[in-house]
């Protein structure tokens, strides 16, 4: 993500410094205005959108004199919807969106789309998703995501018996869920149910609890997502259960990765879908205006299996998530 956002950077750079300094002022000046509209911080992941989203419009901001970011966060389709109107009145010539649940969201989006603006859709797309809605699209790899993790658990425990705690019921969900499918394809893993945890640790604690009450022998738990791994450990250590061989998670949080750093071997791996890729979308969109760079189409990041191994790269103490 670094690399080609860098790689952005020097090219303006060089076009800057081939144009002389007066049209590199001029450029740097011009006024542009982005919106971005992110769902509220309720539970880890988002406060991860939340913290590199203002991070990242402060610096944007100290680097274009002329750019101004208006950042909004909002807790429900409905709220996200107002706030995209709100932010389209005071005239947008971009858009970086990171839908709550995108369907909803649509017409919303596609009125600050005909109005000339610059669509930035970031992680969720629309289950039927139409181009002609956006010009840039960042996200991680959904459906390796779910392969990566399926892969680590029939290549670790070829005959587990695994429970799945799934996220919400949206289309990001549900190319999980497939990747995973694929991922143990062939394999003698066992899939013993699937339940909605929402994202939410307490949600997935209580789900594990259920669980725990339904199954005499459980070996592994993947539930896609940090936060809820959180609530998942609890309520099997409330349970006092030592038939749970592991759990796998995912998104990359730092508490994650130090345990998976540690060794502990309740989380022996995790798979990384950043938060940042928020501010890679404000990254790539600012440069379409001040960079002069094409910055159209789909920019999909990896799904890293992160391991004992390679965990240090991957932990950043001072991160909120």
């Amino acid at each position: 993500m670094r690399r080609r956002t860098f790689g952005l950077a020097a090219a303006a750079l060089a076009a800057s410094v081939a144009a002389g300094p007066s049209l590199g002022w001029a450029q740097e000046a011009k006024k542009v205005t982005i919106g971005v509209s992110i769902p509220a911080a309720d539970h880890g992941w988002t406060a991860g959108v939340v913290f590199h989203a203002e991070r990242v419009a402060k610096l944007l901001m100290a680097e274009h004199k002329g750019l101004n970011v208006i950042v909004k966060t909002s807790p429900d389709p409905a709220s996200q919807a107002n706030a995209v109107q709100d932010l389209a009145v005071q005239g947008l010539d971009a858009l970086v969106i990171l839908p709550s649940d995108p369907d909803p969201l649509v017409n919303a989006i596609q009125q600050v789309k005909d109005s000339g603006a610059f669509v930035a859709l970031v992680d969720r797309a629309p289950s039927v998703n139409d181009n002609s809605i956006r010009d840039l699209y960042v996200a991680g790899n959904n459906p390796a995501l779910g392969e990566v993790a399926g892969q680590y658990i029939a290549k670790t425990t070829p005959d587990a018996q695994v429970v799945v705690i799934r996220g919400l019921p949206i289309p990001i969900d549900q190319q999980r869920q497939d990747g995973f499918d694929k991922g143990i394809a062939g394999s003698k893993v066992k899939i013993l149910e699937r339940q909605y945890g929402n994202w939410n640790r307490d949600d997935a604690f209580r789900v594990m609890q259920d669980y725990l009450t339904k199954y005499p022998k459980i070996d592994v738990v993947w539930c896609q997502d940090d936060d809820m791994a959180v609530g998942v450990m609890e309520a099997i250590s409330q349970a006092k259960r030592t038939d749970i061989k592991y759990v796998v998670g995912g998104a990359g949080s730092k508490d994650m990765i130090k345990k998976v750093m540690d060794g502990d071997k309740m989380i022996p791996v995790d798979v990384l879908y950043p938060p940042a890729m928020v501010a890679t979308a404000m990254q790539l969109t600012a440069a379409n205006f001040y960079d002069q760079v094409p910055v159209s189409g789909n920019y999909i990041l990896d799904a890293t299996l992160v391991t004992k191994e390679n965990a240090k790269n991957f932990y950043f103490p001072d991160s909120p998530f």
